[in-house]
């Protein structure tokens, strides 16, 4: 990079690459190289653990080389644009033109647009239809990519499910064509489409009714699979963990160890897509997780680390866990950090073992008001697990609690809105009730409400969102019920949660609206002083679409959905049984009470992968 470039803009530490741990290779004596993009600022995405993790598995291959290339700031762009150069890679320099793959990891569909105006940068033709046999193969994954269609028109296949195993098995089918003589990009394709775990949206014909909803995604050839099913890893404690890896210049947003413990959850929160696109659950062993802690504590020598889960309280072996750490962690100075506690398993001797636990504020996850609608999204936890759990913060002496809701849950009325201004005022009531508290501090309750967005395979999946107007009707209700100054109120941008509901549901036809976005200057829509709602609308209706049919239409249970193609694990008959269970107010257990038939437990070809 320009180093007088470097000098004129914020932060250059992010765009310099040379840190500590990073891969680097003769680019010469390898047969493919990757790209892998992250589409945010490099502060966030070197907190990534995916990145983390795809970029170690890939260059344990030996002619495999992936580096790094993150979204630049608006200062750096600006001078991109003003000096031509073009987007390039952390380790290398190269521009990502020069690779063979250029893969961006899909985590929130508001990072649509930041992925064009990456490719944009780049010199990449945003649309794969347009891009030839010289330039590269455009690759998605993450979560989004359970529904491709809003941007399968810039991509060339998109990774389903986890990517340890299956990222290289596809750049070794590049490697053997190219070796062999065949590799032609149509060819290519064509092979990776048969692969498990990969789908090529441009091998899928897409028809529509009259009404606008589709008719069939139907593949073009008979050998490739009418539904493409995830990618799993069976075996946690035998696939790779980076222990060793890059260590940021900068600070960035999770700038600690972090050690996945588990992968899935045992909870089936209706509203909730990574509980059920990341079944089955799976564990790491304590021995595991104990030498992969040390190994990255010699490596980094962070004070502090993160154990990572979707419900770390749900780990089968969580008291061993904890027992063993604590001690370790004690000794090492270290403090610990569980950021995902369930109120119904939350506890003195956690709190006396987890030293970021008793430091910091708590936080806890009712997610709604009333015991009927937690009921109905299958929350399983009650206003009794609440008050528990404040009073052990309580008895410590903390003063301070934070609560997440959702607002636009399926079925919800008004007195669940208000209910949520009663439970806040109850956790303050306990504060007084309690007697270990001190009278002379001001306990503070702050409610965090966030819009409810119907997500792809979740019981919730058919469920219309609330309007825009509704949305911003039901916060000003609530905050009209907060009547307690000792009450902070935060509530979610609804506009924001609007637009994610569009693309998180959309189709193809979307498409033209990112595209008639990116040719607007449309980027970092993740971040607020990027976003524009007005704008968005004007390109909706500038390329001729109701993004209404996306976020507040129900979609009908006999509805072709978008990510049809698309197999999760979890089969369509058990969504549909949730989805009536949460009409019916009908809470299903957790896993490991009791199998509720998901269909996540014969991936792998294993009955038994559920505890």
């Amino acid at each position: 990079m320009n180093s007088a470039v470097l000098k004129s803009v914020s932060k250059p530490g992010r765009y310099s690459g040379g840190e500590y741990g990073q891969t680097l290779k003769d680019k010469h004596k390898v047969n493919c190289r990757v790209a892998f993009c992250f589409p945010d600022t490099y502060e966030i995405g070197m907190s990534n653990l995916g990145m983390r993790i795809l970029y170690g598995v890939l260059n344990r291959e030996a002619d495999v080389w992936c580096e790094r290339a993150f979204a630049p700031w608006l200062d750096m762009q600006e001078k991109m644009r003003e000096h031509n150069l073009p987007l390039t890679a952390l380790e290398s320099g190269d521009p990502l033109g020069a690779f063979d793959f250029v893969a961006f990891t899909l985590q929130y569909e508001l990072c649509y647009t930041t992925v064009l105006n990456m490719l944009d940068l780049a010199g990449i033709p945003l649309l794969a239809a347009e891009r030839g046999e010289d330039f590269p193969l455009v690759i998605g994954g993450g979560h989004c990519a359970y529904n491709p269609e809003p941007v399968a028109d810039f991509f060339d296949i998109f990774s389903i499910g986890e990517g340890e195993e299956a990222l290289p098995e596809l750049c070794r089918l590049y490697i053997d064509m190219k070796q062999a003589g065949n590799y032609s990009k149509a060819a290519f394709l064509h092979a990776a489409a048969k692969l498990d775990g990969f789908y090529v949206p441009s091998l899928y014909d897409v028809a529509y009714k009259a009404d606008g909803t589709l008719q069939s995604v139907t593949p073009k050839y008979d050998d490739i699979p009418k539904k493409v099913r995830k990618r799993i890893i069976r075996d946690l404690d035998k696939v790779y963990y980076p222990t060793k890896t890059y260590l940021p210049f900068i600070e960035t947003v999770q700038d600690k160890m972090v050690l996945e413990v588990y992968r899935g959850c045992i909870r089936g929160c209706r509203f909730c897509q990574a509980g059920m696109v990341c079944r089955p659950v799976r564990e790491k062993s304590v021995d595991r997780l104990f030498d992969d802690a040390q190994c990255m504590y010699k490596q980094f020598g962070y004070d502090e680390m993160t154990l990572s889960s979707l419900s770390i309280s749900d780990y089968s072996h969580i008291d061993e866990l904890t027992d063993r750490f604590s001690a370790w962690a004690t000794e090492h100075h270290i403090s610990l950090s569980l950021p995902s506690l369930r109120l119904d398993s939350f506890t003195r001797e956690l709190m006396d073992k987890v030293s970021t636990v008793r430091t910091g504020s708590l936080t806890f996850a009712p997610e709604a008001g009333t015991q009927r609608l937690r009921d109905a999204i299958n929350k399983n936890v009650c206003e009794a697990d609440l008050l528990r759990a404040v009073n052990v913060a309580y008895d410590v002496g903390k003063t301070s609690v934070k609560l997440y809701f959702m607002m636009g849950l399926p079925t919800e009325t008004d007195e669940d809105i208000e209910g949520i201004a009663l439970l806040a005022k109850r956790v303050i009531e306990e504060y007084y009730a309690n007697p270990n508290t001190d009278r002379k501090k001001r306990p503070s309750v702050t409610i965090s409400v966030a819009c409810f967005v119907p997500k792809p395979f979740t019981p919730f999946q058919w469920e219309k969102q609330d309007s825009f107007d509704e949305l911003m009707r039901k916060q000003e209700l609530l905050k009209s019920k907060i009547t307690d100054r000792k009450i902070v109120y935060h509530y979610h941008d609804a506009s924001v949660s609007y637009l994610e509901a569009v693309l998180a549901r959309g189709d193809r036809r979307l498409g033209k609206a990112l595209l008639l976005a990116n040719r607007r200057g449309f980027k970092l829509d993740a971040w607020n002083e990027c976003f524009d709602f007005a704008k968005w609308l004007e390109v909706f209706r500038d390329a001729g679409i109701d993004p209404d049919f996306y976020a507040t239409r129900g979609f009908g249970e006999d509805e072709v959905l978008p990510w049809s193609v698309i197999d999760c694990g979890v089969t369509e008959s058990f969504l549909r049984r949730e989805r009536d269970k949460a009409y019916a107010g009908v809470p299903t257990p957790s896993c490991r009470e009791k199998c509720s038939g998901c269909g996540a437990n014969t991936l792998g070809g294993e009955r038994k992968c559920c505890p």
